[in-house]
């Protein structure tokens, strides 16, 4: 396969090799991102992979594509690092619902899952005929199926993104792998049933709500939130709908006991006033919370809030109560 430059870059021409290489970085990032569920951890992951690349031009032939090419080499990084560290978790995964009577948890260190910036996924495809919508489609970049794919082995998970999510056929998932099309076949099919039981909604019949509707419902959620009505906020969710607040391993479940805490501690205890600007994380609609506390005279970044919707009603709220993530948001750290 003839990739324009490639000549250039074997022959030690760096910037010949940043034109082909530099483009593929996003869509490599949000690919890493799947496999580590860490946005700290899919740069390191790219930057491995491009060093990579460069040191080993001269193995690639030409038989897939140069992005292809990339994608393996990734997805190797990704496999190495996850022989170096724990997958990501998330807090329903690690303990039962908490009683929102009592304090939260403190914070505790573990390697949560994190949100990835919608401004990180809007990225132009390199190519025209490269199917950028696989890239970042809702479906494959939602936490919920980001939470799930975390609780798969990680060979498992590099086939499920590989042949699932950016549609690899076979044969060239298991040349990328070092792998027989029957081991990836096997595979697939052991993800598959993992996934079937920690997905509410299978990938193929996944529902989302309209932009539109999802943008009011954002919209009442903020008003509600700052006017620190607990009842006008809990009326957006569903009856079954959960709060999660990583790196706490507290998390609430149902209208209840989600409306419990937030008049008791949200709105009671924590005796702030709070100041919310929408934005987006995963293709989910998002805010970025400030809260003023009392002798304050700014707001001050709280966290990254993240919506899950669905049949018009909020099923979850996950709360990433990290201020450190505001900059990747391109968020002031103060209103």
């Amino acid at each position: 396969m003839d990739v324009p430059g490639i000549d250039d870059a074997r022959g030690g021409d760096q910037a010949a090799f940043s034109r082909l290489a530099e483009p593929f970085r996003p869509e490599l990032q949000v690919h890493c991102y799947r496999m580590l569920g860490s946005v700290e951890d899919a740069e390191d992951a790219v930057q491995e992979t491009y060093l990579r690349a460069w040191s080993r031009l001269d193995t690639y032939a030409g038989r897939a594509s140069f992005r292809a090419w990339l994608y393996g080499i990734a997805t190797h990084a990704c496999l190495d690092a996850l022989r170096r560290r724990k997958a990501r978790v998330w807090p329903p995964d690690l303990v039962a619902p908490g009683d929102p009577r009592r304090e939260p948890t403190p914070p505790v260190e573990l390697p949560w899952l994190q949100p990835y910036p919608d401004r990180l996924l809007d990225a132009p495809a390199p190519v025209e005929d490269e199917p950028e919508a696989l890239v970042t489609s809702k479906e494959t970049i939602e936490l919920a199926f980001l939470a799930a794919i975390q609780r798969l082995p990680a060979r498992q998970r590099a086939v499920l993104i590989l042949r699932d999510v950016l549609e690899w056929p076979a044969r060239e998932t298991a040349t990328s792998l070092g792998m027989t099309q029957t081991a990836v076949n096997s595979a697939l099919q052991r993800a598959h049933s993992t996934l079937a039981q920690h997905l509410v909604v299978d990938r193929n019949e996944w529902s989302s709500d309209s932009t539109e509707t999802e943008k009011a419902l954002l919209k009442q959620l903020i008003d509600a939130w700052e006017r620190s009505d607990a009842a006008a906020l809990v009326a957006l969710l569903r009856s079954d709908a959960r709060l999660v607040m990583p790196p706490r391993l507290s998390w609430f479940s149902g209208r209840d006991d989600v409306e419990e805490f937030f008049q008791g501690h949200v709105f009671g205890k924590m005796g702030g006033q709070w100041a919310l600007l929408p934005t987006a994380a995963n293709r989910q609609p998002a805010f970025a919370l400030y809260c003023r506390a009392p002798g304050r005279h700014t707001h001050d970044a709280f966290g990254i809030g993240a919506l899950q919707i669905m049949d018009g009603a909020i099923t979850e709220i996950a709360m990433f109560t990290d201020p450190g993530l505001f900059g990747r948001f391109a968020l002031p750290t103060h209103l």
